[in-house]
């Protein structure tokens, strides 16, 4: 579970992820170059040179992630991730684990909706063990089956237990409800009734279908001269044998209709957690940069139209945001808070006025002022570690974005007018339309909440899944 409340998950652009020569401002934002190089295998390399610090962090991108999991056995991309440190021809768990201590490297594998992302990081001197351990992982990961079964049982606890708090499993509920037949709303950890459908077998295919060079990105950023890296990453991953695989297709979705609403009980709740929304935009929208400064201005800071109204002015929160999961596909759009259980639905009208408070007036010449000034004088603080810069160069290639993401920010924000601002409104905020998702106490708060669609949906917090079924839904 990743959805914490109190995270601002902001549009899932790399327009704020940008390096600052000097004094944060609009006319010297520009990313370090970076060269590229296909390989024979078909592996796309790109290495970017950062010198001062003496470390090497590399970024691993494989074109499969959880919105490629098999129709019932959400989870699949995600435990193939974890699992690839669990075990190689060459090495045991156990000693992976000791390797990477011994010179004092990290490495994590993780699934998100559209990919999967690969990660290690090391010292300079240790560039020959740490990449023969990053080729072990990819290259040579064996699944053995009591990890599987260890992980798979692991990963079920976490499942279980994340529904004691609602912030951290709202956005899975939300999101099935929204999009219960399309990829992107399925729980990208997996569920605990498709868990248990995961076999090692499961596993073995998915990395199988899946895993290629001709399907990975290789992003590598640090203390090294960028010829010599790629002749020894070519000595280390050139070897991958090159294969077809199966490409994940993802359907464009379709935005819901009409108002419908999901109330998730949980018997012992004293707060009501809520979402409201519809579907949003796609990583590469043609509007993004307009769509980041509106969303910034109404739910994406502490000064927002919607954290002043439900927090500062009316005291019925601690918190409110709103945010665009974006990929490469629309991904959804969500208002988000919580409150008490009696001020449920004082609460829910209020963040619908602002909503169309949104629509009707639009954002205010200081308010766009201030989040075009806020957007180019803050640092970057997402990009200031070579992690983090094969991270967004890893992650820009794969969606198909250039560097001008980052080095025409500044020119991008001075071009958006009010004008832009109201067609990004109508286009990309949700009005009438809309999806209400609440986790809170049914016996005392179904009551007020009915009025917000014809027929609410229901599901108690203890079944499994996050989403009622086709009968329910």
């Amino acid at each position: 579970m990743k959805i914490q409340l109190n995270a601002p998950r902001l549009l899932a652009l790399t327009l704020l992820t940008v390096l600052v020569s000097g004094t944060a401002s609009a006319q010297t934002l520009k990313l370090p170059s970076h060269e590229k190089v296909v390989l024979k295998n078909g592996l796309t390399l790109l290495l970017m040179e950062k010198h001062g610090v003496p470390i090497i962090s590399i970024s691993a991108i494989v074109k499969a992630g959880a919105a490629a999991d098999p129709a019932g056995q959400e989870g699949v991309a995600s435990i193939t991730a974890g699992l690839l440190r669990k075990g190689t021809k060459n090495r045991t768990a156990q000693q992976f684990s000791t390797d990477l201590d011994f010179i004092g490297a990290t490495f994590g594998a993780g699934a998100q909706s559209d990919y999967t992302a690969v990660n290690a990081e090391f010292l300079t001197k240790d560039l020959a063990r740490g990449l023969e351990l990053l080729s072990d992982a990819l290259l040579h990961p064996t699944f053995p089956k009591d990890e599987t079964d260890k992980l798979l049982a692991q990963t079920l606890d976490e499942v279980r237990t994340a529904k004691d708090s609602p912030g951290s499993v709202i956005f899975e509920y939300y999101k099935g409800y929204l999009l219960p037949n399309h990829p992107y709303g399925r729980a990208e950890g997996g569920t605990e009734v498709s868990l248990k459908k995961i076999q090692r077998e499961t596993v073995l295919n998915f990395y199988e279908t899946h895993y290629a060079p001709g399907n990975t990105i290789l992003a590598v950023a640090g203390d090294f001269s960028a010829a010599e890296m790629g002749k020894k990453i070519d000595q280390e991953l050139g070897a991958w044998p090159a294969r077809q695989v199966s490409t994940a297709v993802i359907p464009a979705p379709e935005p819901a209709k009409g108002r419908r609403l999901l109330l998730v009980n949980k018997v012992d709740a004293t707060q009501t957690y809520f979402a409201i929304g519809n579907l949003g935009t796609a990583v590469t929208d043609p509007d993004r940069v307009t769509i980041h400064v509106v969303n910034l201005a109404f739910g994406g800071q502490f000064t927002s139209l919607l954290n002043e109204a439900l927090r500062v002015e009316s005291g019925l929160t601690y918190g409110a945001e709103s945010f665009f999961d974006a990929h490469k596909m629309p991904g959804p759009f969500a208002i988000f808070s919580y409150t008490r259980n009696e001020t449920t639905a004082k609460a829910i009208d209020l963040a619908l006025q602002v909503l169309d408070k949104l629509h009707k007036e639009g954002i205010s010449a200081e308010k766009l002022a201030s989040a075009k000034t806020y957007i180019k004088g803050q640092f970057p603080p997402e990009i200031e570690t070579s992690t983090q810069l094969a991270g967004l160069i890893a992650r820009n290639e794969f969606y198909g974005l250039t560097d001008d993401e980052v080095n025409q920010l500044g020119a991008k924000l001075d071009a958006v007018t009010p004008e832009m601002v109201r067609q990004a409104i109508q286009k990309h905020f949700p009005g009438d339309d809309l999806v209400l998702v609440l986790i809170g106490k049914a016996s005392e708060i179904s009551a007020a909440v009915k009025k917000y669609a014809p027929k609410p949906d229901s599901l108690d917090i203890s079944e499994p899944g996050f989403c009622p079924p086709p009968s329910k839904n």
